[in-house]
């Protein structure tokens, strides 16, 4: 069974209590030549923190267990363009897809970008025309352009690297796990990028299942809590889907008595999403969630967590503090910065197994 809910104070509560310092050297701005020389940390039993490797997930993993990825593919979303007749750049970032043409967008700047204002990326190639502004002051923009939608982005957009990494990265693949296979997200789920084919191959051959769903990332999911007191935060929805295949190796794995280890926190919050609280087991399906997981969140499947380490005062720092304990999760970030691990979308990993009764 997953760990029970860990005893909240109100002091878990508050937003100032995910903060930590972290040396910006630590920051990771590009990829490590191979995937499979990142540095793991692993939490276990709330024993002391044990180094390593992410090859040395085979020493953690058993033949019933299941890891579940998240096979969201990123789409090149940043667009560059110019408002016809100035000179000035527009900035814009795709971040919820409405309709065939239509995008839920951010904007940079934004307050030249009235209702009906027209934008050019490529001329005779991609423009866009403002058709709405959202509370928040995103943009919905209706594209217009000859030909197929994927092939017309490639040509034009970007990777939507997080502003922590400041220049492109050489190979932009790297910024894609090996299995990603659907377009949709706006952001890497950055925990399987550790991963490559011959580890994959490896962890299938001891026995371990690996069943792939899907959370297409948005960007609401790396932003930082703004609000003092975290109950006040708001998570923006994001698209899942899980099979009935996937759903099918998951059950069977667990009522096997396996361990349901998730990589990254976006195949976390898909999975407790649709996991019964009774059963744990999960169905088949389509939809959306605004699930937001802090200190106090009974978890209903997941026995095991890898992900990367998190934003100051963001809601994965939260999640990954649920699962562990507050305290015992900044103490083991304090021990990341003093041996010198990789932060963020780019850097190193650790695996969580509280394996609480």
């Amino acid at each position: 069974m997953p760990p029970k809910a860990l005893v909240t104070t109100e002091r878990d509560l508050l937003l100032q209590s995910y903060d930590y310092d972290l040396p910006e050297d630590l920051i990771a701005q590009d990829p490590l030549d191979r995937r499979d020389q990142s540095r793991m940390m692993v939490l276990q039993n709330h024993e002391r923190p044990v180094h390593g490797h992410i090859w040395d997930i085979m020493d953690y993993l058993r033949p019933e267990d299941c890891l579940v990825i998240n096979k969201s593919r990123v789409i090149p979303a940043r667009l560059h363009g110019q408002i016809p007749g100035q000179d000035s750049s527009i900035e814009v970032l795709l971040i919820r897809q409405l309709s065939e043409k239509t995008w839920r967008c951010l904007t940079k700047p934004g307050r030249k970008l009235k209702v009906g204002k027209q934008i050019v990326f490529g001329p005779d190639v991609l423009e866009a025309e403002v058709i709405g502004i959202e509370a928040d002051g995103s943009r919905i923009l209706t594209f217009h352009y000859d030909g197929i939608w994927e092939e017309t982005l490639a040509q034009l957009g970007e990777m939507p690297l997080p502003p922590y990494i400041h220049h492109k990265l050489d190979d932009p693949d790297r910024y894609q796990t090996v299995y990603a296979n659907r377009d949709g997200s706006v952001a890497a789920p950055t925990a399987g990028l550790h991963f490559t084919q011959d580890l994959l191959d490896a962890i299938q051959a001891k026995g371990t299942g690996i069943a792939g769903v899907y959370l297409h990332v948005g960007i609401g999911t790396f932003r930082p809590v703004k609000e003092d007191h975290i109950l006040d935060h708001q998570m923006h929805s994001e698209v899942y889907e899980v099979s009935e295949e996937t759903a099918d190796l998951i059950n069977r794995r667990k009522q096997a008595g396996g361990r349901i280890i998730c990589v990254g926190t976006t195949s976390c919050r898909t999975l407790e999403s649709l996991a019964d609280p009774h059963t744990g087991l999960i169905p088949a399906g389509v939809g959306e969630t605004e699930l937001y997981i802090y200190p106090g969140y009974p978890f209903k499947i997941m026995d095991g967590l890898l992900t990367n380490f998190h934003l100051p005062e963001s809601s994965l720092l939260m999640l990954v503090s649920a699962f562990y304990g507050r305290e015992a999760m900044l103490a083991a970030y304090k021990e990341a910065v003093a041996d010198r691990y990789r932060f963020y979308s780019l850097g190193d990993c650790m695996l969580i197994l509280p394996e609480l009764e």
